[in-house]
């Protein structure tokens, strides 16, 4: 057996598919109208079709759970908060945050309400931590991450 991809249920899938081919660009690999699935492994099907597909009526599928989310690394991160902040209607869930070992993240909604977070990549927080002028060993323990992995973003 093998885990093949998440599937997330949207309202308006045209909607759905434009603001992650945008936002992210990903693209469209397979298109099954009522279904389509994203480069990265991110499929959509429609409300309609997923009540139906579970035997449920629409409005049994609950939206905006918060319950879950959708992980992204960006080595830019700085570049993406900006080109996020040119989207109209981004419901944010929280502003920019670092977390003790450094990464920066992002977290907001998808049109549907789904959370999505954007992070920066580890590799990128160890560049910026040595190029402040930490020493490998300080960037290990800031970051939690064992010295050949620093050492490898020199």
């Amino acid at each position: 057996m093998t885990y093949q991809s998440p599937l997330l249920v949207v309202k308006d899938i045209n909607k759905s598919r434009e603001f992650y081919c945008k936002l992210f660009g990903l693209e469209v690999i397979m298109d099954f109208g009522a279904n389509i699935t994203l480069t990265g492994g991110i499929s959509f099907q429609t409300l309609d079709s997923w009540a139906e597909f579970i035997n449920r009526e629409e409005k049994d599928i609950a939206f905006g759970g918060n319950d879950a989310e959708l992980y992204f690394e960006e080595e830019a991160f700085d570049d993406f908060v900006e080109k996020l902040k040119k989207f109209e209607n981004i419901e944010y869930v929280h502003g920019v945050k670092e977390f003790p070992w450094g990464q920066r993240v992002i977290r907001f909604y998808d049109p549907d309400r789904h959370i999505l977070e954007v992070g920066e990549k580890m590799e990128t927080v160890c560049k910026r931590f040595l190029d402040s002028g930490m020493t490998v060993e300080e960037t290990s323990k800031r970051t939690m991450l064992p010295i050949e992995f620093v050492r490898t973003c020199l």
